[in-house]
């Protein structure tokens, strides 16, 4: 039965994956974050993420063993530079040759590496350094990757926090801290000039978290019954509280002068399963409500009611349950499957389990900070090899050609096939 159920569940992927090829979702993103002791190996969690038709990935640095696991997968990674970096690349230029050297280039073109985050909310800490070498550490990778001839693939952006704005509600009122425009201002040039996207970790979860008795919970878990927000000064109605959110960080860079030059894309979401006492509605029914509402929204391609015709892409956390991260015990339990990939809770997507494969996480390294309202960026730590990053790696420049721009996703597709035939060898039997 066991295996009638994995390879059912290769069925149902190779169907996902001809619909996604023909145009039939909006993408899945998911957040792999590996802060634990006890996760399965990336060929595994590959599986996962084929169940769960996931054909973005996002990670918080830029792990060779995920990344050579994905090789020919056509799934597109959006890698990281941790934060400790930062300041490095922002006073040496050469250390960004260097870093694109060691984690970029070797694994081009097999996998498809689109994005590049440098550090996790840093404009909401409190590190005055960090603030002022996060955008001259951008420019110095983005002139490093186009040395390579790699700035049309490979996009140099940053993750922010949603504490980036003095105020979120209505959305047509909001704008970014003016203690952080300074900073924000140029970094949206940035942005603009590069064709790179704006990213955001929004989590509902921690309004309703702060205020349960006064937040409506369907409001904030995309329920259908949940009574619309009118923001009264543009007249746009609001269903769930996400698309509030994206729109008032729209409004505060349509104050900035970019307005839509610049995407915005959620770069983190998700719901806890299990909290402390006082953390108000992390619960497994109110997860799987957040997370499989919120990927029925994905799969139909709608935008924000300010931006209606842009299909607005999510990076859901988390892949994982992470056991090593500090904080309260929501922070441990952000993930759609359990450690041995047993689902964490029913979101409506069947996956198999994956067992025996415990003890490869990266327990030193690949941090995951997922926004918390305390508006500080976690520090991601060193690299898997216990190095800073800087290893040197081949040499020279690496050019994409128009021929090898395409990933070749045959190795899925002909596993899957072949699956599906002793499927039905097994079912005739």
């Amino acid at each position: 039965m066991a295996l009638r159920h994995l390879l059912a569940v290769a069925v149902a992927a190779l169907a996902l994956d001809v619909a996604a090829a023909s145009g039939g979702s909006a993408a899945l993103g998911v957040n792999y974050g590996q802060v634990a002791d006890n996760l399965p190996s990336p060929q595994a969690a590959a599986v996962l993420l084929r169940a769960l038709n996931a054909s973005k990935v996002k990670l918080y640095d830029a792990d060779a063993r995920v990344l050579s696991a994905f090789a020919g997968s056509g799934v597109d990674f959006t890698v990281g530079l941790p934060d400790n970096m930062v300041p490095r690349l922002a006073s040496d230029p050469s250390a960004a040759a260097a870093w694109v050297r060691a984690n970029i280039l070797p694994h081009l073109p097999a996998t498809s590496i689109t994005a590049v985050t440098v550090g996790n909310e840093v404009l909401t800490g409190s590190d005055a350094t960090m603030l002022r070498s996060l955008l001259p550490a951008m420019q110095s990778l983005h002139a490093a990757l186009a040395a390579c001839n790699l700035t049309s693939r490979v996009a140099v952006t940053t993750a922010h926090s949603l504490a980036v704005l003095s105020s979120s509600f209505p959305p047509s009122s909001a704008s970014f801290r003016r203690d952080l425009l300074p900073y924000i201002t140029p970094l949206l040039a940035f942005l603009a000039k590069t064709g790179s996207p704006f990213l955001v970790n929004a989590y509902p979860y921690f309004a309703y978290k702060a205020d349960p008795g006064t937040v409506d919970l369907d409001y904030v878990l995309f329920e259908p019954s949940a009574a619309a927000v009118v923001d009264s000064a543009t007249g746009l109605r609001y269903g769930n509280m996400l698309h509030a959110q994206v729109d008032a960080v729209r409004t505060a860079i349509c104050a900035a002068d970019y307005g839509r030059a610049v995407e915005i894309r959620v770069s983190e979401t998700g719901w806890p399963s299990q909290g402390d006492g006082d953390e108000a509605g992390a619960t497994p029914q109110n997860a799987a409500r957040y997370n499989g509402n919120l990927m029925r929204l994905v799969a139909q391609g709608k935008g924000t009611p300010a931006a209606p015709g842009e299909p607005l892409q999510v990076y859901v956390f988390a892949l994982f349950n992470e056991d090593q991260k500090p904080g309260p015990a929501s922070e441990r339990h952000y993930g759609l499957f359990k450690p041995d990939g047993t689902p964490a809770y029913d979101v409506g997507v069947k996956a198999p389990t994956i067992k025996g494969l415990k003890g490869s996480g990266n327990g030193d390294g690949g941090g995951s900070g997922n926004g918390t309202d305390s508006g500080v960026g976690m520090v991601v730590g060193e690299g898997p090899a216990g190095t800073d990053g800087f290893a040197v790696g081949p040499g020279g420049l690496y050019t994409i050609s128009d021929a090898t721009r395409k990933v070749r996703r045959w190795r899925w597709t002909e596993s899957l096939v072949a699956m599906a035939a002793v499927l039905a060898m097994v079912s005739w039997s």
